[in-house]
């Protein structure tokens, strides 16, 4: 397993904040590999919902199913992701004041085994994994200041 995590503040309060992270439609928005997901309730998400993540990189296609096995909105998420990549994505948002939000992420993945897996790995550990998350961060950022 390889854990990556990122925190940075946000000039919005938390609910501005959990409105735009808890959207998983938001996915290409901050991640140009990114093509589709589906499946996202349309009244949002709730602790068991289902959805699947389609990713392009180089002209591989592959898809992540998501389930959604912890939610405290707007507070925590925990996602468990299966397919192409395993493991888990935990969401937390800290109440600065008012106006201001610390938002963090963790992410536990493993690329499954396979040739498709191993293309996988290394074009992220080329990428970073780290500065991947960073940057989807930062659009996390940017849509939750421009409300």
């Amino acid at each position: 397993m390889s854990v990556v995590e990122v925190a940075l503040e946000i000039d919005a309060p938390p609910e501005d904040v959990w409105d735009v992270v808890a959207d998983p439609t938001n996915l290409p928005r901050w991640n140009r590999h990114v093509v589709s997901v589906e499946g996202v309730p349309e009244n949002g998400l709730r602790e068991g919902s289902r959805y699947t993540t389609h990713v392009s990189f180089m002209g591989v296609r592959a898809k992540s199913e998501a389930n959604v096995i912890h939610l405290r909105p707007p507070e925590y998420a925990k996602v468990r992701l299966s397919g192409l990549v395993e493991g888990t994505v935990e969401t937390w948002l800290e109440r600065r004041d008012r106006q201001r939000t610390r938002l963090r992420h963790r992410i536990d993945y493993r690329f499954k085994g396979g040739s498709l897996g191993s293309f996988a790995a290394r074009a992220v550990s080329m990428m970073g994994a780290g500065r991947l998350l960073r940057r989807g961060a930062e659009s996390q950022k940017a849509q939750a200041e421009g409300r």
